[in-house]
């Protein structure tokens, strides 16, 4: 739970509690999906239900487990992404041969 709290905290840009539409624009454009400021007001109206312009925390986290987790899956994929470290192989390469040739 600590780290959806970061991650909510990461996106709360006015400190208020609440993700807002430019909050939750800038996760999207982070995410390499970019949404229209109509697309952002839709996604938010779906996830607390018309209430307020704004996600809360609890919201986030409904959005985050419940049905609605496809920006949760996208959030963990990037963030696989960027830990990812490529993997170099050790040592002199194989020797070849004529046959091995394409």
């Amino acid at each position: 739970m600590a780290s959806y709290k970061k991650k909510f905290m990461e996106f709360d840009l006015n400190d208020q509690g609440e993700i807002d539409i430019m909050g939750l624009k800038m996760m999207m454009e982070k995410l390499g999906v970019p949404k229209t400021h109509l697309e952002v007001k839709k996604m938010i109206d779906e996830v607390n239900g018309g209430c307020s312009d704004a996600i809360g925390y609890r919201d986030f986290i409904k959005m985050l487990l419940g049905k609605r987790n496809s920006i949760f899956r996208m959030i963990l994929m990037f963030e696989g992404k960027a830990n990812e470290t490529p993997t170099r192989p050790a040592g002199p390469p194989p020797k070849r041969d004529i046959r091995s040739l394409p």
